[in-house]
């Protein structure tokens, strides 16, 4: 749990999600919008989310479906340059992450002195992107390169949207992640996008962490918090701050104040 107290210095720390809106060269970007409706509107998601207490920040480039294995370098550049603007609104520590692109994801935290980065590190997996096999080895070799090293890196043991090819027991994946040396974090998620993490999960993981912080990664809620966070040690929260729990909603800065309300509670 190092690596949490070093960003953060305070327990079960809360990271609120900030999805941009499609980027450019995605098939949903509206041109006549442009960069200025993306940077609007992250603007306004950083506003909801540290006005409700929120503890860090994780960009992330969830409008661009479909996403891609490895992403054009047109998006690294329009990241950059929305969260390099965005900064001076920034008042908590923030992270990065691009969707199955991990070594971008790294540019990108580089180029904009993010704490962290979160992706899909370890692992090969079938699903909707077809076949992906996750560049550990290459990654951390390239965080060396860019001189990243203070970086951390918040690991995806089952990633959302496919299913694993390592027939090896999670509690191995786990393991290995944090053995080899690439996780310092590991996340757990659900199958997809605001779906729970489920309990037995985070429990295999936690007790196969060596150490490492665990993370719920997905479906987050006020009404199950309080029992995951019995075992995990911080969580990633995106679809159930927003209006109506919709995840291409705006945060709703109520909603955020509600579940930190919880987390306050937990933490006394």
């Amino acid at each position: 749990m190092k690596c949490l107290d070093e960003i953060f210095n305070i327990t079960k720390p809360v990271i609120g999600m900030v999805h941009f809106p499609p980027l450019p060269h995605t098939p949903e970007y509206d041109d006549e919008e442009g960069m200025e409706n993306i940077i609007s509107s992250a603007r306004q998601d950083i506003y909801a989310l540290q006005e409700g207490g929120i503890d860090g920040l994780l960009f992330c480039n969830e409008g661009d479906r479909p996403y891609a294995n490895g992403v054009d370098p047109v998006i690294v550049a329009a990241m950059s340059a929305a969260i390099g603007e965005l900064k001076t609104d920034i008042d908590i520590p923030f992270g990065v992450d691009i969707m199955w692109d991990p070594i971008s994801a790294l540019s990108v935290a580089k180029a904009t002195q993010a704490k962290y980065v979160r992706g899909v590190f370890t692992g090969a997996f079938a699903g909707d992107m077809g076949f992906f096999s996750a560049p550990g080895a290459e990654a951390l070799r390239y965080k060396k390169a860019i001189e990243a090293c203070d970086v951390k890196i918040f690991s995806i043991v089952n990633a959302e949207f496919a299913h694993p090819l390592d027939r090896r027991n999670l509690s191995l994946i786990a393991k290995g992640a944090v053995f080899v040396g690439i996780a310092d974090a590991l996340c757990v998620s659900g199958p997809m996008t605001g779906m729970e993490a489920k309990l037995k999960e985070l429990k295999i993981v936690k007790d196969n962490s060596l150490g490492a912080a665990v993370i719920v990664n997905t479906g987050a809620r006020k009404d199950n918090i309080a029992k995951q966070l019995e075992v995990a040690d911080s969580v990633i929260v995106g679809t159930s701050l927003k209006f109506d729990g919709d995840t291409w909603k705006n945060v709703d800065k109520d909603r955020v104040q509600e579940f930190m309300q919880v987390i306050k509670a937990l933490r006394k």
